[in-house]
């Protein structure tokens, strides 16, 4: 019997069963990402105090049911939303930008269809009323900056009841510390960052955004690490990580 004829075939099995069991976990983690899970990293400051830079979540793309945007590249391109669920007030969200539906942003849903929001020397109003905010004290800022940015943190308490802690620098500085009425279309809805005076949200440049546009509910952090690690020092990449924040739930 040809020996050699023999290990080549046992060679070929092995690495067509290595390609197999490759394409079964894509294949896996493809579904994962697009019905159930996906993972984000926060790359900017917009939403401190709730969201750090540096800190990596998983988004449930199942809670609102699914759009063209759930898929990876916002593929099949069809209308509307299948098994949809409304967001409510308060929920921290990810969705693609309306302007060109492709960049991702992470932002807290403020106003629901039919709302008017407004902001009035630094004060949020919903529907004409004040939203209060109780002040809890000084906040700085040290991580991904070139130096430290202090800001004041207040508890904010919605409508429904639903608390969540933001960032002011000033209340009344800022272009986005008074703002026009803007009334919420059906079918839209009204994001804003938490870090209130350092948010690129509805109040500006993104507008309203469409249901169809949400991805999914920010769930809670799986990873976080600090600004302090050398990429020439493994010993500093343990050190850079936020150990307090790992599995924190996203409120």
């Amino acid at each position: 019997m040809d020996t050699n004829k023999i290990e080549k075939e046992k060679k070929e099995e092995t690495l067509g069963e290595t390609l197999k069991t490759v394409l079964y976990a894509i294949i896996i983690a493809c579904l994962i990402r697009t019905f159930w899970f996906e993972p984000f990293k926060i790359p900017s400051g917009s939403m401190y105090p709730t969201l750090e830079v540096g800190d990596f979540l998983f988004v449930s793309k199942y809670t609102y049911g699914y759009s063209k945007h759930s898929f990876p590249f916002s593929f099949p391109p069809f209308q509307g939303r299948i098994w949809a669920d409304l967001p409510q007030r308060g929920d921290v969200v990810v969705f693609k930008s309306p302007s060109d539906n492709k960049i991702d942003y992470i932002k807290r849903i403020i106003g629901l269809p039919g709302d008017t929001i407004q902001m009035i020397d630094g004060l949020l109003y919903i529907n004409g009323k004040n939203i209060p905010r109780e002040k809890k004290g000084r906040y700085v800022i040290r991580d991904y900056t070139p130096f430290p940015q202090e800001f004041t943190e207040y508890t904010e308490t919605l409508p429904e009841g639903k608390s969540h802690r933001i960032l002011e620098y000033s209340d009344d500085v800022m272009v986005v510390d008074n703002t026009p009425k803007f009334t919420v279309p059906e079918g839209h809805y009204f994001m804003m960052g938490d870090n209130r005076d350092n948010s690129n949200d509805s109040r500006k440049d993104i507008g309203m955004v469409p249901f169809d546009n949400i991805e999914g509910k920010a769930r809670f952090l799986f990873y976080s690490h600090d600004d302090s690690a050398s990429w020439y020092n493994p010993i500093s990449w343990i050190m850079a990580i936020r150990w307090q924040r790992l599995f924190n739930k996203i409120d």
